[in-house]
């Protein structure tokens, strides 16, 4: 995130004016400290600095992204004008839920696959907030998933409605790669939904194969199939999936998908407080 970046994320929240503070204070001073509610796996908190570092505001950090957050800890101490520390206020702590939000699911859902397959990589989707994708692919990262593709170049994904204009899966797969990205190195995945499609993607040359919106147990068949065929293709599993059933997938899977990571965690819970009024002499 750059300074525009800031600047027009302010300019959102503030528009023209903060209305409150220009009608109750002048140039007074304060410092301020900015606390978790609740344990988390921290994210967003490089964006919070740089939200209050561009409003000329003293910062400190004794605890870094990535790393766990108990409920009372101390994020971040401000130390500046009182009305650029209100200003900068919820914009930080936006960053701060949002971003720790997805972390910590992310997490939680990483440790739990990897206790029944130590490889398994969870991943998140394109399911995220318009304009705001790069923060949340970065905090699935920092919870230790995947973030999948970032944009549509990133890799080939062909999927059911690509199927539905093109005769067969052979065919989807022999354009996508004799296509110029793929000789280039880009990967070439297809979504699949029965045991055969999955076969078939494996022998045209997918090197990945998703499996979407099948039981576990069809999962269980298909991955064992896939891999005897070809031992290096990837098998992703999505569709379906949720926190409550994930395990299922676990031990079937090379990667597991879902949207959830990114459109339905919940934010974690911060709170700016100021904490001392500094003494203008």
């Amino acid at each position: 995130m750059d300074v525009m970046d800031v600047a027009a994320f302010l300019k959102e929240d503030i528009k023209d004016s903060d209305i409150t503070s220009e009608a109750l204070l002048s140039e007074e001073r304060a410092k301020a400290r900015i606390i978790a509610k609740e344990d988390c796996v921290l994210a967003g908190l490089s964006e919070a600095l740089k939200v209050f570092e561009h409003l000329s505001l003293e910062v400190k950090s004794e605890i870094a992204d990535g790393n766990q957050a108990l409920k009372g800890d101390t994020i971040l101490t401000i130390e500046g004008r009182a009305k650029d520390i209100l200003a900068g206020e919820r914009l930080a702590l936006n960053f701060l839920g949002r971003m720790s939000g997805i972390a910590t699911e992310t997490r939680k859902l990483v440790d739990k696959c990897r206790r029944i397959n130590p490889n398994v990589q969870i991943a998140a989707t394109r399911k995220t907030t318009p304009g705001f994708r790069v923060f949340e692919k970065k905090a699935v990262i920092l919870g230790g998933g995947y973030p999948h593709r970032f944009c549509l170049d990133d890799a080939f994904l062909i999927k059911d409605n690509h199927l539905k204009l093109v005769p067969s899966i052979e065919e989807a797969l022999n354009r996508a790669k004799s296509s110029e990205p793929a000789r280039q190195g880009k990967k070439v995945e297809i979504e699949v939904e029965n045991l055969g499609d999955a076969l078939k993607a494996a022998s045209a040359g997918a090197d990945i194969v998703m499996l979407d919106n099948m039981a576990p147990e069809e999962v269980k068949k298909a991955y064992l199939a896939v891999k005897e065929a070809k031992s290096h293709i990837v098998v992703e599993v999505s569709g379906g999936v949720t926190p409550h059933n994930i395990e299922e997938y676990a031990e079937s899977a090379d990667m597991i998908s879902l949207g959830f990571l990114t459109h339905s965690v919940s934010a974690v819970d911060f709170s700016l407080e100021i904490t001392e009024l500094l003494d203008e002499n």
